[in-house]
């Protein structure tokens, strides 16, 4: 009995002595496998940060990629609008060289122009003779001012024209003074178209109209007398049109 006792004794310290490497051993094995995890942790968190990191450039690189095909075709383009604005100011300048030489062919020919009609309005019926001699004057002083473009002097003698041609097709009705007797008399104008030019007095002693043959005023019938205050009140519409009857020359054949 003593020596099973003895022999068990013997095999627990046996075992005792067994056991201890092998849970060093254990021991070592779970720090080796912590440390294994914690190192697999690590590389994934680095392994998950570079994943993010590639993402994140990948992200950039598609942006900037679809940037650039943008600014591609923006540079395209523009580089079509350039070629097209090139040609357009090579024109311009074309047009600008062609602009100075019709200016300098300008100027003689509105000179001819405003000689023209001022030897039109000479020629004419003696109506409104200081306005219309005024408006030559003041045209005379723009030809010579220096800043006054070609352009507004060739508008300003058109509009000259455009008023001389509009006397030809309207009636009018003006105040005006007549030499008379070395004196002056104050009279009443009535002028129709370029058909006729008559005027009265204030209380109808003197009825007269213009005769170019004579180119002076002569005495007119004073069976016209109705005619001419009909006239004289549709010129200041006074009353509504009507047919008015006035002497005229025969017509000539022209030469």
């Amino acid at each position: 009995m003593i020596k099973q006792v003895a022999f068990l004794g013997t095999a627990i310290a046996l075992v005792a002595s067994a056991t201890a490497p092998a849970a060093a051993q254990f021991s070592a094995a779970i720090d080796v496998s912590k440390q294994t995890v914690a190192e697999a942790k690590a590389s994934q968190q680095r392994i998950d940060s570079l994943d993010e990191e590639t993402s994140r450039l990948l992200v950039d690189y598609r942006a900037n990629l679809k940037q650039y095909e943008l600014l591609s075709r923006f540079n395209q383009s523009r580089a079509v609008e350039v070629e097209r604005q090139s040609t357009q100011i090579e024109n311009l300048q074309l047009d600008v060289d062609n602009i100075e030489n019709i200016q300098r062919a300008m100027l003689p020919l509105m000179e001819e122009m405003l000689g023209t009609l001022e030897e039109f309005i000479a020629a004419d019926m003696p109506f409104l003779e200081q306005e219309r001699a005024r408006r030559i004057e003041r045209l005379r002083s723009v030809m010579t001012d220096s800043n006054t473009s070609e352009a507004q002097r060739y508008r300003l003698i058109i509009e000259a024209f455009q008023i001389e041609n509009e006397y030809g097709r309207t009636i009018e009705a003006y105040s005006g003074t007549v030499a008379a007797d070395g004196g002056e008399l104050s009279v009443e104008f009535l002028r129709i178209g370029r058909i006729a030019l008559i005027y009265k007095t204030a209380d109808d002693s003197v009825l007269r109209i213009y005769d170019r043959d004579a180119n002076a005023f002569v005495d007119l019938d004073r069976k016209y007398m109705s005619d001419v205050k009909l006239g004289l009140r549709m010129a200041k519409e006074q009353t509504a049109p009507a047919l008015l009857g006035v002497p005229v020359p025969a017509p000539i054949q022209a030469q």
